[in-house]
């Protein structure tokens, strides 16, 4: 099939490579020159693993093109698949507007019986909406589907060519040939229902998963306090047959805005348009902006005064498998530690330019174990694969009586190594001098 891939951010970029790597002809299209020049040449517009051969197999074989001509990306096309990545603002809400308009501006010019699919995580509703609008400018003869997103970072490219299941929303039962015939290449069992029911139940997902961190984060504060390990109540919990060995139930970091923040307060927001009162959903961000704090409250408990302290930090990405910064708690946390006047020293295994703000005020170290060369403490922030890799004896001949803040626990054989070592995690009974 002839597929015109709509924004070519992470969303866009992974859908138009993956697509083509599936045997279909695609055009991906995007207002932005640059992005198209590096898209062109096989690089892509952020790090993702296996993105990049992809985009270099898809060029090669004449699968892939890029435009940032709308009218000759539409040409022939029998999809046009919106992959726009949605734009936050620092407080997070979402802000569809501008995927919308660009959509909009494109259905007069889309060849009739086009298939517009909609991945881009917009408010429920939306896709209705553009259908009415395509209504309105003569172009009933178009067919909407909903197709949401379900894309991690640093696993983006499996998640699309090998997902569990398929969520596909549709208008009318009838519309779904084509899209049989579209993801005919997917081995994954699909799920079909209605426009709206599938845009909610990507918010649902996310919603759900945010619930679960911010119990999870609850219940482990409440266990420093009383002496319990959260990660032996995990445990309990997980075996309960009624909630499952894969319940998103660890104790750890809270979760850093982005997706699950944007549909949390997308339902916040459609719940109070239609009047209806949703107290856990409300209490959601707030339980995870306060659980931010952790190791900002565990620094303080340590040190009296954070101008004189040296702070590691290892990772300040997002999260692992990625070399975004938006919305990473380590740049965050820098910051604060940055106001506080401490000293602070960075390793990431893939960022090599740290954020413009920073200047020269934070140190940017080649390997894990030179950043926390003389530090007082170090805080796990990103969990690369490479710092499990790092001995208690490496650190300590480092760093004397350091104390390691690891709120994941992802360095778990660093709680007993040594008793010089001082270990902190969530929900780990607190010990602090």
């Amino acid at each position: 099939m002839n597929v015109c891939v709509l924004g070519l951010w992470h969303l866009g970029s992974v859908t138009a490579a993956c697509l083509a790597a599936l045997g279909h002809r695609v055009v991906g299209l995007d207002a932005d020159e640059g992005r198209i020049a590096s898209l062109r040449s096989g690089a892509a517009p952020l790090f993702e693993p296996g993105l990049e051969e992809l985009l270099r197999q898809g060029l090669a074989s004449g699968q892939l093109r890029f435009t940032s001509a709308a009218s000759e990306a539409t040409a022939g096309a029998d999809v046009l698949w919106v992959a726009c990545d949605t734009a936050v603002t620092d407080e997070e809400p979402a802000q569809p507007h501008h995927v919308v308009a660009q959509v909009e501006q494109l259905i007069p010019a889309l060849p009739p019986g086009t298939l517009v699919v909609v991945s881009s995580q917009l408010p429920v509703g939306s896709v209705r909406r553009l259908q009415q609008y395509a209504a309105k400018c003569r172009a009933a003869d178009l067919t909407f589907a909903c197709v949401p997103e379900n894309l991690r970072l640093g696993s983006a490219v499996s998640d699309f060519l090998r997902p569990e299941r398929l969520v596909v929303g549709l208008e009318r039962e009838a519309d779904g040939e084509e899209l049989r015939n579209l993801l005919h290449c997917i081995p994954a069992p699909i799920e079909w229902m209605s426009l709206e029911a599938a845009e909610m139940t990507k918010h649902a997902i996310n919603a759900f998963l945010a619930v679960s961190v911010t119990f999870a984060n609850e219940l482990a504060r409440i266990c420093e306090a009383v002496g319990a390990d959260a990660k032996q109540v995990e445990r309990g919990l997980k075996t309960d047959r009624r909630i499952g060995a894969r319940a998103y139930l660890a104790p750890g970091a809270a979760f850093a805005g982005g997706t699950l923040a944007r549909d949390v307060g997308l339902l916040n927001r459609t719940a109070g348009e239609h009047g209806i009162v949703v107290p856990l959903l409300s209490s959601i961000l707030p339980s995870n902006a306060a659980h931010r704090l952790w190791t900002r409250d565990t620094l303080r408990a340590l040190f009296a005064d954070l101008s004189q302290t040296t702070i590691a930090m290892w990772g300040i990405t997002y999260k692992p498998g990625t070399d975004t910064l938006r919305g990473s708690p380590a740049v965050e946390l820098c910051d604060w530690l940055l106001e506080a006047g401490a000293t602070i020293r960075v390793h990431d295994p893939i960022v090599s330019d740290l954020p413009p703000h920073w200047g020269a005020a934070v140190e940017r170290c080649d390997s894990p174990v030179a950043a926390v060369r003389g530090a007082q403490a170090l805080v796990l922030a990103t969990a690369w694969p490479l710092y499990r890799t790092i001995a208690a004896e490496q650190l300590l001949e480092a760093a004397p009586r350091l104390a390691v803040l690891d709120p994941q626990r992802f360095l778990p054989h660093l709680a007993a190594a040594d008793e010089r070592l001082r270990y902190f995690a969530v929900g780990m009974p607190r010990k602090v001098p």
